[in-house]
């Protein structure tokens, strides 16, 4: 792989740096050698996370033909957004949202990967256009990590989903411990996906895998990957 991982880029230009060229390509690459590996027809949507980073960052994205953009902070989203309208890019929200941001998150965003409770979905929401909601579930003993608890709460909260109006639901998302080796951890999401199916059986989706374990993620059944610094390179200080 060419450049050098650890260098950041988003600045100057909406060219794109040739580093960070060599890192999406890269990626790509090991993605599709992955999905291959596991027997796959389709690989996952990479999502592309580009938090703490510069628009300009979004801008040379766009133009090595990324389609996906993640974000997890509202302030950031929005800025960045707004600033890259018109560049035909799906905009994820991944992060914790606090319910009283939900609506106006609903206004630039796509999808929603990390809705966890009853009142946030009713936040979400609304007739104005088709939001797609990914249902996050906490692998963690630590509640204020986010994320549903327990079969019971992702199955009420999957059938209330159902019944929100201008919600579609996608799937399910998680975050694989670090303490948890990832295959066993999306064992478990996979798991829980099969619930929400059992309910939903259009909701297939799998939001799992980062930079670290995208791997063990498309081995799992990922069809969306949420990457970061493995593409971006380290965040700006």
């Amino acid at each position: 792989m060419g450049g050098d991982t650890n260098t950041p880029a988003g600045s100057g230009s909406s060219e794109p740096d040739p580093a960070l060229v060599d890192r999406l390509a890269a990626i790509r690459g090991r993605v599709a050698d992955a999905a291959r590996a596991a027997g796959r027809t389709h690989e996952p949507t990479l999502i592309v996370v580009t938090k703490f980073h510069p628009v300009a960052l979004v801008q040379q994205l766009a133009a090595a033909g990324v389609t996906d953009v993640g974000e997890n902070r509202h302030p950031e989203a929005r800025d960045k957004a707004e600033a890259a309208a018109g560049l035909g890019l799906r905009w994820h929200f991944i992060g914790q949202l606090q319910t009283n941001k939900a609506k106006q998150v609903r206004r630039y965003v796509d999808a929603v990967h990390s809705v966890d409770r009853p009142e946030l979905l009713r936040a979400l929401s609304s007739p104005d256009r088709l939001l797609e909601v990914f249902l996050q579930v906490n692998l963690t003993d630590d509640p204020g990590r986010g994320g549903v608890v327990g079969d019971e709460a992702l199955e009420a909260l999957a059938m209330e989903t159902l019944e929100a109006e201008g919600v579609l639901l996608r799937g399910v998302m998680a975050v694989a411990p670090l303490d948890e080796p990832p295959a066993a951890a999306f064992a478990r999401v996979v798991a829980a996906s099969a619930r929400v199916r059992s309910l939903a059986p259009q909701a297939d989706g799998l939001s799992i895998g980062m930079s670290h374990d995208y791997v063990e993620a498309i081995e799992a059944g990922a069809t969306h990957l949420r990457i970061g610094t493995a593409i971006t390179g380290n965040r700006p200080v």
